[in-house]
């Protein structure tokens, strides 16, 4: 390019409005990129090209073709197609305004005029809430203004930049798995249908119309996905062999649809029980917008889970989900005890009686025990007490009568006594002795020895002070 003088810049603008192939605009989002292309007649070929700002001098030229990487700007010339096309990488706000494409010559540039506007990344101030539940299906509607055809898209997140680079699908390309894209161009809109609804499709979406001018269109959502289990609920609980009724309600305009009970843990994998078990009958109260389940007799494996509604498509709202629990009957039983009183079982508790029995008559029994062998201990003890001064006193008649006879027999005699107090019978028994049986001297002996053992100790005693 040649040095430019006040002369030559001045006439230089005014070939640049003059020359102007037409206005091109561009359009991109902050932290993103745009591509500005610019079209050349043909024996341009191998001519320098550039990209300029404000006033095209030395300063302001951006990128051209001799040198075609520069900062965030870049070029590429398609001799082909007569094009080449400047990019400007990382966009900002201030890089909005106007611009030129220009083709060095001798003499006169040729200028074409750009218009680059660069919007928010994000998007958008206000979103529309929608709410659905799982498994089941979900519309969003997208308005446009223009009539033309223009491309229509859906991406998820809510950055402007790559939401058409993301788009989980276009009006090019209508279905994708659970995603549907149908075009209403009379009403200008376009309807997103998601189907099979989880969790994982909770979040922001983006509408988005790609115009060929100026910014793309973009209409925010943000989807809720609900459970199926916590839109409406109940506990039921039963007695076995008795009869159990579940209520369910439903909608006023479904007083003529067909009502049902299932049972099952997932609503649809469960089983029709009404039309299949005889102890299940279905009574429809129109007037309060319910109908009854009677179980006529419940039993055991009746527990579980039940779906009930009167929309076979299992339209949120339209049913109830039961938890019925099955209990055996509460039992009562009367234990008598000892003295006669009558113990009666908790009620729902089932207690065996026996172990009642046992709970009042062991005491019992071991207190008359006690008390029993108190009485006969004492009755023994009294009877060899007496037993044993009987024994004294013959013993000591018969020593005054025989106070004649030699000192070393009496202790003789003594000493055999004494030796022989664990045998059944005593060596030396007097008058008493012949009275008490055999079996009672030996019972006396074999429980008392201590009794017998003070007595020949006194006996040993008395002897040896004679």
């Amino acid at each position: 390019m040649r040095v430019w003088n006040l002369q030559n810049l001045l006439l230089a603008l005014c070939i640049c409005v003059r020359s102007a192939a037409g206005l091109i605009r561009v359009s991109g989002y902050e932290g993103g990129e745009v591509q500005v292309s610019c079209p050349y007649s043909e024996g341009y070929e191998s001519y320098e090209k550039y990209l300029c700002k404000k006033n095209c001098g030395n300063d302001d030229v951006l990128i051209k073709t001799t040198e075609p990487n520069k900062n965030k700007y870049s070029i590429h010339d398609d001799n082909q197609k007569r094009v080449f096309t400047a990019t400007i990488s990382d966009l900002s706000r201030t890089d909005a305004g106007r611009y030129w494409c220009g083709v060095t010559r001798n003499g006169k540039d040729i200028y074409t005029d750009v218009s680059l506007e660069v919007g928010h990344d994000t998007c958008c101030a206000q979103s529309t809430k929608v709410q659905s539940y799982e498994e089941s299906s979900v519309s969003i509607s997208c308005q446009y203004e223009s009539e033309d055809q223009n491309l229509k898209y859906v991406c998820r997140g809510n950055q402007t930049s790559t939401c058409l680079e993301k788009a989980i699908l276009t009006s090019d390309n209508k279905q994708t798995g659970q995603f549907r894209l149908t075009d209403d161009k009379v009403s200008k809109r376009f309807t997103v249908t998601i189907t099979g609804l989880t969790q994982n499709h909770a979040g922001s979406y983006l509408c988005g119309v790609h115009g060929n001018t100026g910014l793309d269109v973009f209409s925010a959502f943000e989807l809720e996905v609900k459970e199926w289990c916590c839109v409406r609920s109940s506990k039921l609980s039963g007695i076995v062999g008795r009869p159990v009724t579940m209520q369910c309600p439903y909608p006023p305009q479904h007083g003529d649809n067909r009502k049902f009970l299932c049972k099952g843990d997932h609503r649809n994998n469960c089983t029709d029980m009404v039309t299949r078990r005889s102890r299940f009958t279905l009574q429809d109260d129109v007037s309060s917008s319910s109908f009854l389940v009677i179980i006529t007799e419940l039993e055991a494996g009746d527990a579980g889970t039940y779906w009930c509604g009167s929309d076979s498509q299992w339209t949120v709202g339209n049913y109830t989900r039961i938890q019925l629990s099955a209990f055996f009957p509460q039992q009562t039983s009367t234990v008598v005890d000892t003295v006669g009183s009558q113990s009666t079982l908790i009620p729902g508790k089932l207690v065996n009686a026996h172990s009642n029995a046992v709970v009042f008559i062991v005491p019992a029994v071991l207190l008359t025990l006690t008390f029993a062998l108190v009485i006969v201990y004492k009755y023994r003890c009294n009877k060899v007490r007496g037993a044993g001064a009987n024994m004294n006193r013959n013993v000591i008649k018969a020593t005054e009568t025989e106070e004649v006879m030699a000192g070393a027999d009496i202790y003789e005699n003594q000493d055999k006594a004494c030796s022989q107090q664990g045998t059944s019978k005593p060596q030396s028994a007097g008058q008493h002795y012949d009275d008490v049986g055999d079996d009672q001297q030996e019972s006396i002996y074999q429980n008392f020895t201590t009794t017998d053992d003070i007595y020949c100790n006194e006996m040993y005693n008395k002897a040896n002070r004679r």
